[in-house]
């Protein structure tokens, strides 16, 4: 069957119930013919005659008629006073009106914006165009269009649009818009069917949908009122019973059945300082002076002494309350009125929420692996030159800053962020490697018996290099960004997505273990850096030189510390001091993996990462609680475990 032909039978069941019939019009008259029996309703739009307009669109197959009613919508028709002719127009160059005919599109006239009148449908009448409209658009020849249109309907549910969507699905081709309208069948069905066990079973279809749009009808279903009635009532789909001074207060119970009339209301503090303030007599307040209202006793019995003469409304007192509210039966009571229904929605709901804890729980083992990849990356150049060199580098988070900002450079010399991405990861390899050999060579190989001038050295280093920057680059981050192929997120479903970004810096460590434990395991440096970490003395005396394998594990530790330079700047700010936020998590991830150990690195940044990410699930609002208790646990762990989850063997053991 045509398009055009499925498209004018579903206009015909849209505007099948309206109350008013337009004149009937001769098939394939023109389309300004035939909005000249409708003229005034077209010209001066208002919700009570769309459905004329619409019956006479209907009676016609003239072409045009979706491309009149979008032009209608978007206020871009215009009626000329004197025929009260409908035209389409464009903006002239000389600020005129060129019209166009409504039929074929033709220049007919350039005119004055005085010479017509654009016509201007409101907000009401607009939503019943596109209501209208969406009936057409579904079987619209175009899938954007009919996407589109399905978007309409989600946002916009209405029991109506259930034979529409039927009917188009019986004619659409496409697998993904099929399915996509039998979900939204699906989801109006649940909330509108007539019969409950067509409900029941849509509801039901609807267990463990953990996606926004099922959550939304399920809780819909499952909307509630709070009521009050003499007795229990049998008629109500009740939810839940109310107990006076648990479930609902005393105080709040008693102004529900004041509100309705059952009990004379209960003056606040502000209604008795009011009653007293308007009936000061002579100093006095129902006999009692002015001065003695000072505490809540007094003005009581003012008040009750008013009372009496019968100035102000009774007090209500805490026994006239419970008297009051032992009389009625609070409850919550369903909307809907089907029992059968909530009952379906409340365990379909309670399926999702298990689902949805579970999907939650994936998310935070994402976010969790995503964060122990950064710490890997920050801290494995740390654990390499420790174990090797015993020495604590306080200056290892800038060479992380190094690595950044020679990203960042890169970027201002080349445009493309995918080139200059390839570019930046081995030339901040390269810089932070030189930087890294220069200062061990300058300095620290003169301290190597002296742990606490090692520290003390490498930290004014660390505050030398951060001025440096200041002075080249200024005080405001940089900006590191990221290609277009790394933004956005991989979105697994409406709970759990992690962002492109983070992918790549995984995919970045593990390249980067994978890497280490070659160079370690299967070449000649590695044998030799596992040899001075395990007893120098002994691989001195086999030929090989323990000086010349601390000038390369330094400036291997620190290249490393170069490449997650970039790979954060990516995602965080690229400043002089970003270097300080990741030292302290490095060594907390040295020292509770072992130092020297690839894989101790490996676990003590997973399960870092794992115990930060966790901490803020519980307080997600408070990050720098997390950090607090994860130092706590990481002080409490290394009692237990002083050389870390994977414990070194030779000299880093004796040490």
């Amino acid at each position: 069957m045509p398009r055009s032909i499925r498209m004018a039978i579903l206009f015909a069941c849209l505007v099948a119930t309206v109350a008013f019939r337009a004149a009937p019009v001769a098939a394939q008259s023109p389309l300004q013919e035939v909005l000249q029996t409708v003229q005034d309703q077209v010209a001066n739009p208002a919700r009570r005659t769309v459905p004329e307009v619409l019956d006479a669109l209907l009676a016609t197959e003239a072409p045009g008629r979706l491309e009149f009613l979008r032009a209608w919508a978007e206020r871009e028709v215009y009626v000329r006073p004197g025929d009260g002719l409908f035209f389409y127009a464009r903006d002239a160059a000389d600020q005129s009106l060129v019209l166009l005919d409504i039929d074929t599109g033709a220049e007919i006239d350039r005119v004055g914006s005085r010479d017509v009148n654009q016509i201007r449908p409101n907000a009401g009448v607009r939503r019943e165009i596109a209501a209208a409209l969406v009936k057409f658009e579904l079987l619209d020849p175009e899938p954007a269009q009919r996407r589109a249109a399905l978007e309409t309907v989600a946002r916009s549910p209405d029991p109506e649009q259930i034979p529409a969507l039927r009917a188009a699905l019986a004619e659409e081709d496409d697998p993904g818009i099929a399915a996509r309208m039998e979900r939204l069948i699906n989801l109006l069905v649940a909330r509108f069917a007539p019969d409950t066990a067509t409900r029941v079973a849509a509801v039901e279809s609807l267990s463990g949908d953990i996606s926004t749009e099922a959550r939304r009808v399920l809780n819909q279903l499952l909307q509630t009122r709070t009521d009050f009635a003499e007795t229990r009532p049998e008629d109500t789909n009740l939810a839940t019973l109310r107990t006076v001074g648990g479930d609902i207060g005393l105080e709040d119970a008693y102004a529900r059945l004041a509100d309705a009339g059952h009990f004379p209301p209960r003056p606040g503090h502000n209604a008795i300082r009011d009653a007293l303030r308007a009936h000061v007599v002579a100093g006095e307040v129902g006999g009692v002076p002015v001065h003695r209202l000072d505490t809540d006793a007094a003005r009581h019995e003012a008040y009750r002494a008013l009372e009496e003469a019968g100035s102000v409304p009774p007090l209500v007192t805490q026994a006239d309350m419970e008297a009051a509210v032992s009389q009625y039966v609070f409850f919550d009571a369903y909307l809907e009125p089907d029992p059968a229904v909530t009952d379906a929605a409340r365990a379909a709901l309670d399926s999702t929420r298990t689902a949805i804890s579970a999907w939650q729980f994936l998310g935070i083992t994402l976010d969790a692996l995503s964060l122990a990849s950064i710490f890997f990356l920050a801290a494995i150049g740390l654990a390499i030159t420790f174990g090797v060199m015993r020495v604590i580098n306080m200056a290892h988070g800038e060479f992380i800053m190094m690595g950044a900002y020679t990203g960042y450079v890169v970027q201002t010399l080349i445009p493309s962020y995918t080139v200059s991405l390839v570019v930046a990861l081995p030339l901040a390899f390269g810089v932070a490697f030189a930087a890294g050999v220069s200062m061990e060579r300058l300095v620290i190989r003169h301290l190597y018996t002296r742990p606490l001038e090692t520290l003390l050295a490498t930290f004014g280093i660390s505050i030398a290099l951060q001025q440096l920057a200041k002075n080249v680059f200024g005080t405001q981050a940089r900006p590191l960004t990221a290609p277009d192929w790394l933004a956005g997120a991989i979105r697994f479903n409406d709970i759990v997505s992690i962002s492109t970004i983070r992918v790549a810096i995984f995919v970045l460590a593990l390249m980067f273990l994978l890497l280490l434990l070659y160079i370690l395991n299967r070449t000649r440096l590695g044998l030799e850096v596992r040899a001075v970490t395990q007893n120098p003395g002994m691989a001195g005396s086999m030929g090989i030189s323990p000086d010349r394998i601390n000038m390369l594990t330094f400036g291997l530790g620190s290249g490393i510390a170069g490449v997650a330079g970039v790979a954060i700047g990516l995602y965080a700010q690229v400043t002089s001091e970003m270097g300080a936020n990741y030292i302290v998590q490095s060594f907390m991830t040295v020292v509770v993996g072992g130092v020297g150990s690839v894989f101790g690195t490996l676990a003590g940044a997973g399960l870092i990462g794992a115990l930060q990410k966790g901490i803020e699930w519980f307080n997600p609002a408070n990050t720098l609680a997390a950090q607090t208790y994860m130092v706590l646990f990481i002080i409490l762990f290394i009692q237990f475990r002083p050389k870390g989850i994977v414990a070194l063997k030779g000299r880093a053991a004796g040490d």
